[in-house]
Order: C-alpha cells, then structure tokens, then sequence
C-alpha cells in the first residue's frame, strides 16, 4: 500500500501532504476531540450499502445491518435512514435500535443464548422475526409466547456444514460451531416448530461466517439452503423468506472479497434457476457496509528503539482496537502527514500493560513523538468490542459528512466509569 493509494477506502485519501476523510483534514478533528478518535465516513457507509441495494434491486429483499458491527446510534440511524432493517443479537441491541428511532418491525434477532428476559421483550414490542438457534430455544420461545397471548415469528438458523475459509473464531458455519441447528437435524425441528401454538415459521437463515473473500462458499449455503426448503415445503410448511446471513469481506491488507452487486447477482440467478425466485430474501451485511469507513486517529507517545526490535508506542491499545490481539488481525497504518525521511520498521503498541498489546508487527514508517496516525478499516468490531481494560475509557467518535463532521460518542471519562460502582467500607456498604 502506497501513501497514494490507499485501496477499498475512496474516502480517506491525501491531499496536500495531508489525510482527510472525505473533505475534512484528520488532523483538525484530532485537535478538537483528542485521540484515540474514531472517524466515520458517511459517504463511505452509503457507498458500500449502495452495491447491495443494486445487487438486490427489483426483488423482494431487506438488507439487516448487523448492528454487533457498530452499534454506534449515529450509525444505525444513518443506514436506517438509507433503508436498512436491522439484525441484532442481544436485548442491549435491541433498546439502541429502538433507541435510534427505529420501528421494531424492521429488527430481527439472532443469538444462540437469547435470555428469557430479552425474548419477552422482544415479544413485547413486536420484531419482525426471531431466528432459532437451537431446539430447546423453540421450546422456550413457545411456552413465551402462548404465556403473553402472542405468536411468534421464527426463522430456523441451518448450520450447513460449509467452510467459509476464513478466521475459525469467526467461522459459524461449520458442525464444530456453536451456532444454529445441524443441518440433519433441520427438518425435525422445522416439524416440531410448526407443530408449536405459540410459533408461526416464516423462514429459514443460515450464516456460515465473516471476512468472506471468496463466493464459493456462498454459492454453497445457497444449495444446501435450497434443498432444506425443498423438504420442508414438501410437509407442508411454507418458507416465506431465505435469509443468507451476512459476512461478506472488506479490503484489509490486499485482501479482494466478492463485490456485493456482482455476488448477489449469481446467487440470486441460482434462486431463479432452482424455482425460488419468488421469494423474499433477507441479508445481515455488518463489517462489510461499515468497516472500510472507520479509522482510528491515534497519536506517537514514546519511540522506544532496541537491539531486536523497534518499539513505536502509541495513545491506542488493545481495548480500543481489539481485532490485532484477538484475532492477530492486519490493519493498515498510515501517517497523518506523512515525513520525507527514510522509514524505520516498527512494532506499533499501546500502553496497556500487556504483551498482547499491539497494533501492528514490522511497519515501515517514519515517525516521531507527537505524530499521529491512523489505524485504517477500523469501522467494524473496534469500537463495538472496546473496553476499559486498564480503567481506559472508551474513544469518542465521529461521523463526517462532506466538510461537515457530527460527534456521535463523547470520550468516555473516569466519573462514566466509576457511577455504577458501589464503595464498600468495613463490610458496609
């Protein structure tokens, strides 16, 4: 990657010797809201939620943003605005949903350990669909619904036993996952759930998987989903809707994922050519419409040079990019205003009192003290996975507009922190 050509990410780019996000120097809102910093670019987000819109136009189809991606209520308002329905996967996501000034008929809830708790109030408000992940969740969710005079929607998540190639902690799709029914199991439990007073099958879903950069695979769930509806139509069960998950990649290091209008178009030629054109189609995109628009602004604290490595500490650690040490993640890191003089190869680190704090291995850079950087594709499972390890609080973010920039989260502070904790002195409280 050149400081020229910064792929898969149109609206971050250098002008001047200078990174901005679309028409907004990083620079300036470094200054005013301090660092770590979060930058979305709207533009960005639309963009990429564009190329599905195109690839489903004309069908009967809604696009669920993945709200665990970003659950940030700027952004959910944003892609609500732009005709997302959304999929969640807790009760927390479900209040910031309806928080964000969306109609609980556009929320469909995932999560293999729904609490009864959060399916009551789920029942409660009326979302458009619960997708099952277990038989005895279909037991639980039926005795909920008979008990507040109300029938559930369901969607029977299949396991279908297809490898996503990617990550295994983020491969669900597979019979050693904890996710959804086994697909040999798929049709019993579609039996026993229309069987069930309290429940009204509308679908079957299935989600193999994220940072999918091949279309194979989804051409392969697509089959295996197929021939499910087949038999389950065959005792009598009408499947309203075909809901293929999401996870489809973004551009990290190189990598070159499917784009979203060209896959759709050959998965649904495949429904058309198998005599389900008809139907409705449901889709749960996350990273995908919002990791390429974020970046982290982070700031050079110490260089720090040695005899086997070269450490370059910076003001963001691993609770606020966690992608790095979870999953040994690559993210591009790029200067904000880049120096004429001979890189030098660093390990990029932050001050959390851990080894496994790190943000980028072997990064060829010229840098000093006070610079600032910007960790690239930071959009999606950063912010939303972010903690106070360290008593660290949480960034603030942004969402950029054009030349016009919205904080959407205020930094997170120690008084934030320590208000719903209790002092206990002398064994009384």
């Amino acid at each position: 990657m050149t400081l020229d050509n910064l792929p898969g990410r149109p609206h971050v780019a250098y002008k001047d010797g200078e990174l901005f996000a679309e028409q907004i120097p990083l620079r300036e809102l470094a200054r005013q809201y301090g660092t770590p910093l979060f930058v979305y670019s709207e533009a960005a987000v639309l963009g990429a939620l564009a190329a599905y819109q195109r690839g489903l136009a004309g069908r009967s189809a809604k696009i669920c943003y993945s709200v665990k991606a970003n659950p940030a209520l700027g952004v959910i308002r944003l892609l609500a605005a732009a005709g997302c329905d959304f999929d969640i996967v807790s009760g927390g996501e479900l209040e910031r949903v309806i928080a964000a000034g969306v109609e609980t008929a556009r929320i469909i809830f995932s999560g293999v350990g729904k609490t009864r708790a959060e399916i009551c109030r789920a029942l409660e408000v009326g979302i458009a669909c619960f997708n099952v992940e277990s038989e005895s969740e279909l037991d639980v969710l039926n005795a909920l619904a008979i008990a507040s005079g109300k029938s559930a929607p369901v969607s029977i998540r299949v396991n279908p036993n297809v490898d996503p190639k990617t990550h295994p902690y983020i491969s669900t799709g597979l019979k050693s996952s904890k996710f959804g029914i086994a697909h040999e199991r798929a049709l019993e439990a579609y039996r026993r759930a229309a069987s069930m007073s309290g429940l009204r099958v509308i679908g079957i879903d299935c989600h193999i998987g994220s940072q999918i950069t091949q279309e194979a695979p989804y051409m392969d769930a697509m089959d295996r989903m197929l021939d499910l509806v087949e038999s389950i139509e065959a005792t009598g069960t009408k499947i309203e809707h075909i809901d293929l998950g999401g996870g489809l990649g973004i551009d990290y290091n190189g990598d070159q994922p499917p784009q979203a209008d060209i896959l759709w178009s050959k998965l649904l030629a495949k429904l058309d050519a198998r005599g389900y054109g008809d139907r409705k189609i449901m889709i749960e995109p996350g990273r995908s419409l919002v990791g390429n628009a974020g970046l982290c602004i982070t700031e050079v604290l110490y260089l720090k040079p040695g005899d086997q490595k070269n450490f370059c500490i910076v003001d963001a650690a691993m609770n606020d990019l966690p992608r790095p040490a979870l999953y040994q993640a690559y993210h591009a890191i790029v200067p904000l205003r880049p120096r004429a003089d001979a890189p030098t190869r660093w390990e990029i680190v932050g001050p959390v009192c851990e080894s496994g704090d790190w943000i980028g291995h072997d990064r060829d850079l010229s840098v000093q003290s006070g610079d600032l950087l910007a960790v690239l594709s930071a959009g999606a499972y950063c912010m939303s996975m972010a903690s106070n390890y360290n008593s660290r609080g949480r960034a603030a973010e942004v969402l950029v507009s054009g030349s016009n920039a919205r904080l959407i989260r205020e930094r997170e502070t120690i008084t934030d922190q320590l208000r719903a904790e209790r002092l206990v002195l002398d064994g009384h409280p």
